[in-house]
């Protein structure tokens, strides 16, 4: 199918930083991490997102704020060097880019392919690992430690390798960095701040782009 073939980069960081959310208290068994993941309601926090590209020197750096609210909305939000918004609500997704008239709605197709991120993000905010369809869950020990998500097809392979989450060594819960290796040798490093849990977000926080 062909809306497997190009999920939006935008959407899929957001649902990375889901993803390491959904991982508070780090549980041992897959059954811990989704009895950890069932607690939580919301989620606000700040991001740092640095694109290592093999024909650049120095990464792309862009920086922003990221929503969730169970059990699919979320509010993906760039804010620098370029504002752009990605709005998931009821099952409805929305992507604002900025033009000469300030933040305008991209065409409906441009977005179609998110559906399935949206599906997504209703199993992980759970915990439901496991059950995706789309990428396989590991729990490597040793070390530090890590989960690893994998495609399952190739059409995702294609653009993604792999995902590799590392838990914080300091603090249960936290996060110590996010990995997304691409095709050809190029990653995206994500980093976040200010995280605020189960605090109440606004509805017109995911319906409105402003």
């Amino acid at each position: 199918m062909m809306v497997k073939k190009s999920i939006p980069h935008l959407g899929l960081a957001g649902v990375v930083i889901l993803v390491c959310f959904c991982l508070v208290g780090w549980g041992e068994t897959w059954e811990e991490i989704e009895r950890d993941a069932a607690d939580i309601v919301s989620i606000r926090a700040e991001f740092s997102q640095y694109k290592h590209l093999k024909i650049l020197a120095k990464p792309l750096v862009s920086q922003g704020r990221f929503y969730f609210q169970k059990p699919d909305s979320i509010r993906w939000e760039y804010r620098d060097p370029v504002k752009s918004v990605l709005l998931m609500h009821r099952g409805d997704v929305r992507r604002f880019t900025v033009g000469s008239r300030g933040l305008v709605e991209e065409a409906a197709g441009a977005v179609s392919s998110m559906q399935i991120v949206v599906r997504e993000i209703g199993l992980w905010s759970q915990g439901r690992f496991r059950e995706s369809d789309h990428f396989r869950a590991e729990i490597r020990r040793g070390g530090e430690g890590k989960l690893v998500l994998t495609p399952r097809d190739k059409a995702f392979a294609a653009m993604i390798e792999r995902i590799e989450i590392v838990p914080s060594p300091r603090r249960k819960g936290a996060i110590k960095s996010v990995k997304i290796v691409e095709s050809e040798g190029n990653f995206t490093l994500l980093t976040f701040a200010n995280v605020e849990m189960n605090e109440k977000i606004a509805e017109t926080v995911f319906r409105n782009a402003e």
